[in-house]
């Protein structure tokens, strides 16, 4: 069991926000379409690690946050359904979530039906990246 310390006054984390979440992908290829091409995400960097035989790839978030995307061969499954413990999902903010569905779905991507949050009242829905993983985009809320 972990022993958590004792918080001082002298002792603050003061985190400010998220500055990336790593994916690991099967397909190095598929994802980065999915993600630059179809999510419209900035290359920030892209290095191939030939001694890993592994990419990585940095892509910016419009608000400075970014998303990491590692290819490593043959990387066991994700275990999504039923809920593992872990990582559940990434979600994204749209000021429209019934129009980025409708566009999602034009371009071919399966997207669960727009549900209300019962305790935030936001619209959001979910769809996956190439590998299953959940993402969900959430309804800015009208300030």
């Amino acid at each position: 069991m972990m022993r958590r310390p004792q918080p001082t006054a002298a002792m603050s984390l003061s985190l400010q926000r998220i500055h990336h979440v790593a994916v690991i992908c099967t397909d190095y290829r598929v994802s980065k379409a999915f993600y630059v091409d179809l999510l419209g995400l900035r290359v920030v960097a892209e290095n191939h690690r030939p001694e890993r035989d592994s990419y990585k790839l940095d892509l910016a978030l419009p608000d400075g946050g970014q998303l990491e995307l590692f290819s490593f061969p043959a990387p066991p499954p994700r275990p999504s359904r039923p809920e593992a413990a872990g990582l559940r999902h990434l979600a994204f903010v749209v000021d429209d979530v019934n129009a980025a569905k409708a566009w999602l779905q034009a371009q071919g991507v399966a997207v669960e039906p727009v549900r209300i949050d019962p305790f935030t009242h936001q619209r959001f829905t979910f769809f996956a990246d190439p590998d299953g993983l959940p993402l969900e985009l959430v309804e800015r809320l009208p300030a």
